[in-house]
């Protein structure tokens, strides 16, 4: 018998869970693909392209459907003798400039033995190559950029959706697919690169609990046998999405981990506790994931307002927050950031969901502003920033939670306020670092 066995008890096909599964239909979306294959409608009559852009939170179909509709739309272009469809997608994921977006796009249409370099050429000979490797195709080229919101200038936004009208192309018609997760990013283009680029909008809201039981049902009758699941598994996988802001892919994602973990129960069927349990497991993987790329100073904010909401002071106003981040810039050696920058890392947290913001209107005397909360669990926010409190020490706030959280920590006493002082007795300026157990008073 080997070290590794097939098991067959709770999946048919595990990867129908994955996200790169492409599902034979989509469910929920009608109007958005009704909408949007009206848009793509002109490349089958052999016109030019409309340019579309697709905005919306993260998990609500937008690439899904994006892929999906230019699958079939490839493949019904195949009818047409007179149509010659190239489709490019570019994920901009760590490409922030329209240089980078336009090396990528001149080696997306070349050969792997002619690839240029990504540096060291002038912009403008970058966009000479792209237009004539372009043209040198002829037909119709459609340019997918997801994740647009990623790319820091404008230029390729405004360059590709004009490059026929602008004579910077003659055989080929190009058609421009942006996709974002970002709301303000339509908002702060250029009107000149809005009026082109923004030709046809559509937007995708938020999957509600019954579009995601149906997205569910028809990813789990491919993924599991008959019978393995429990019939509140997809309802409970469904609310869970939909409270974290109707996202699909993280309701696939716990339904998958749901499995995992029947799997290693060596179970035969999947129950509401696996469900509970695999969410208590991607909350601190996803948690312990967006705390990891947080700057120095990040994790500073985040270690300020996880004190302040332990003493129950949130929400909490950004002004309220800064006495106790500064103090622990300070005992973390590290200048403290101006308030607009420490903002900054608030409005980083509550975009990857780790805390949530409410805008407060107080009228014309108090004006608006804005208050802040932790959004998970305080112990898992903690044993992600144990680094972060082994630099600064142990709030008092924290330490009941500390021997849980951070069992790493050994047990040592500093004052937050008035310098650092250890029962009464100064402590070594290089000890400062090593202090694990603090009492802040």
């Amino acid at each position: 018998m080997g070290l590794f066995e097939r098991d067959t008890d709770i999946y048919r096909d595990r990867d129908a869970l994955r996200e790169d599964y492409q599902p034979a239909e989509l469910v929920g979306r009608d109007e958005e693909l009704s909408t949007y294959t009206s848009a793509l409608q002109p490349v089958i009559n052999g016109e030019q392209p409309n340019n579309v852009f697709l905005y919306g939170k993260t998990g609500v179909g937008k690439t899904a459907a994006t892929r999906y509709l230019l699958d079939h739309l490839r493949e019904d272009a195949e009818e047409y003798d007179d149509i010659a469809l190239d489709i490019i997608f570019l994920n901009c994921d760590g490409l922030s400039s329209s240089y980078q977006v336009a090396t990528h796009l001149v080696n997306e249409l070349r050969a792997e033995h002619n690839q240029i370099s990504t540096t060291g050429y002038p912009l403008a000979t970058v966009y000479e190559m792209l237009w004539e490797d372009l043209d040198s195709h002829g037909g119709t080229v459609l340019i997918v950029l997801d994740e647009i919101d990623n790319i820091g200038d404008d230029s390729i936004l405004y360059q590709l959706p004009r490059a026929r009208a602008n004579g910077k192309l003659e055989d080929t018609q190009v058609g421009l697919i942006g996709i974002s997760n970002d709301f303000s990013f339509r908002d702060d283009l250029s009107p000149k690169v809005k009026s082109s680029l923004c030709e046809n909008e559509i937007h995708f809201p938020a999957y509600d609990a019954t579009d995601l039981k149906a997205i569910l049902k028809q990813r789990a009758d491919v993924a599991f046998h008959d019978g393995v699941l429990e019939d509140g598994v997809i309802p409970l996988c469904a609310a869970y999405g939909a409270k974290d802001a109707g996202d699909a892919r993280q309701s696939i994602d716990l339904l998958m981990k749901a499995g995992d973990v029947a799997r290693d129960d060596e179970a035969t069927t999947i129950t509401e506790d696996h469900v509970d349990r695999g969410r208590t497991a991607l909350e601190r993987g996803r948690i312990e994931e967006g705390i990891r790329g947080l700057t120095e100073h990040g994790h500073l904010v985040l270690y300020a307002l996880v004190t302040n909401d332990l003493e129950g002071e949130t929400p909490i106003r950004s002004r309220d927050v800064r006495p106790r981040y500064t103090r622990f810039a300070e005992l973390a050696e590290r200048d403290p950031l101006v308030p607009r920058r420490m903002r900054d890392h608030l409005s980083e947290l509550a975009m990857l969901g780790i805390i949530s913001v409410t805008e407060r209107n107080e009228g014309r005397r108090g004006g608006t502003y804005r208050e802040y909360e932790l959004d998970m669990p305080v112990e898992q926010v903690l044993s992600a920033l144990s680094e972060t409190v082994k630099l600064v020490g142990v709030h008092e706030s924290v330490v009941e939670l500390a021997e849980d959280a951070m069992p790493d920590l050994t047990t040592s006493v500093a004052s937050t306020e008035g310098g650092d002082e250890t029962d009464g007795e100064e402590r070594p300026e290089a000890d400062r670092s090593d202090a694990s157990l603090a009492s802040f008073e």
